[in-house]
C-alpha cells in the first residue's frame, strides 16, 4: 500500500517564482557592492537561497522563510548602515512570526480538540520580542526594550512549562543560572551603570530561567522540536550576551551582525520548534 503524496500548498508555485527571480536579480546586483560589505551581502544571499530550498524540500514553510530573509536583511542593512531599511526590516520579522503562529493556530479539523493557552503564550512571547525590538532602535528607550523582552521570556518560560515539570533536569537549571551569574559579573567588572544593575540582574536571572526551562523540556521530551526550541533559547542567551558585552563592556568588531544573526536564528528555531510541537498535538 503506497502512502499519498502530500498536496501542495496552493501559492507554492507562485511563491517559489517570485524568489527565484529575486535571487536571480539580486545575484546580479552582488557585483556592485563595496568589497568591506560584500561578504554580508553573499552570506545573506545564501540564507535566501537556502530558505527556498527548504520550503520547496517541505523542511520550512513560507511564512517561516519570510521570517529568516527579514532577519537576514535587517542583519545586513544594520550592519552596511542602511538604517532607513533595517528600521522597516527588523520590526517585520516579528510581525510575520507573530501571522506565522496566528495562522499554524487554525484548528485543523472541526471536532477535534483544541488548546488555546500555549498559541497564545508563543504569540505574547514574539509580540513582546516585537515591542523590544522598536524600543532599542530609538536611542535613550533601553529600559522599556529590556522590559519588553522581560515579558517576552516569562511568556516563554510559561509556554515551555505546557506539559512538562518546572525545571525537569536540574542540571541544565545549575548550569544556566551559573552561566548568567558569569555574564553578570563580567559586566558588573567592566562597567554596568549603576542604575541598570538590578534591571539587568533581574533579566539575566529570568533569560537563564527561560534557557533551563527550554532545554529541561527537551530532555523530558526528548523529540526533534523540542531540541530545536532548546537550542534557539541558548541562541538567545548568546545573542543577549554578545549585546551587553558590547554596549557596556567592550566594543565588539561586527557587533550588529552577531547580536543580529544569532537573535534571528533563537526566534526562528523557538517558532519552528513550537508550532510543529502543537501542530502534533
Amino acid at each position: 500500500m503506497h502512502a499519498l503524496p502530500m498536496p501542495t500548498p496552493p501559492l507554492l508555485r507562485p511563491f517559489a517564482a517570485v524568489q527565484a527571480v529575486l535571487l536571480l536579480a539580486t545575484l546580479a546586483a552582488l557585483v556592485v557592492q563595496p568589497p568591506a560589505a560584500l561578504p554580508l551581502w553573499i552570506a545573506t544571499w545564501l540564507t535566501a537561497a537556502w530558505t527556498l530550498w527548504a520550503v520547496l524540500r517541505g523542511r520550512i514553510g513560507m511564512l517561516l522563510a519570510l521570517v529568516v530573509q527579514c532577519g537576514a536583511l535587517a542583519t545586513v542593512t544594520s550592519a552596511t548602515g542602511l538604517l532607513y531599511w533595517h528600521w522597516l526590516l527588523k520590526p517585520l520579522a516579528m510581525v510575520i512570526a507573530i501571522v506565522l503562529v496566528a495562522y499554524s493556530a487554525r484548528p485543523s479539523s472541526a471536532g477535534g480538540p483544541f488548546d488555546a493557552k500555549p498559541w497564545w503564550l508563543l504569540g505574547a512571547a514574539l509580540a513582546g520580542s516585537l515591542a523590544g525590538d522598536a524600543f532599542l532602535m530609538v536611542e535613550g528607550f533601553f529600559i522599556p526594550g529590556l522590559v519588553s523582552f522581560l515579558l517576552a521570556h516569562v511568556a516563554y518560560i510559561a509556554l515551555f512549562r505546557q506539559g512538562v515539570a518546572w525545571f525537569p533536569r536540574p542540571a541544565a537549571l545549575a548550569a544556566t543560572l551559573g552561566v548568567g551569574a558569569a555574564m553578570y559579573a563580567f559586566l558588573w567588572q567592566g562597567g554596568l551603570p549603576a542604575e541598570l544593575r538590578i534591571p539587568v540582574a533581574v533579566y539575566v536571572t529570568v533569560i537563564a530561567l527561560m534557557a533551563a526551562q527550554a532545554i529541561g523540556r527537551a530532555g523530558a521530551l526528548g523529540d526533534r522540536a523540542a531540541r530545536q526550541v532548546a537550542l534557539g533559547a541558548g541562541f538567545f542567551m548568546l545573542s543577549d550576551s554578545l549585546l551587553a558585552t558590547h554596549r557596556f563592556v567592550l566594543p565588539l568588531p561586527l557587533a550588529q551582525v552577531g547580536v543580529l544573526a544569532t537573535y534571528y536564528t533563537a526566534q526562528a528555531f523557538i517558532v519552528h520548534g513550537m508550532v510543529q510541537a502543537l501542530r502534533q498535538r
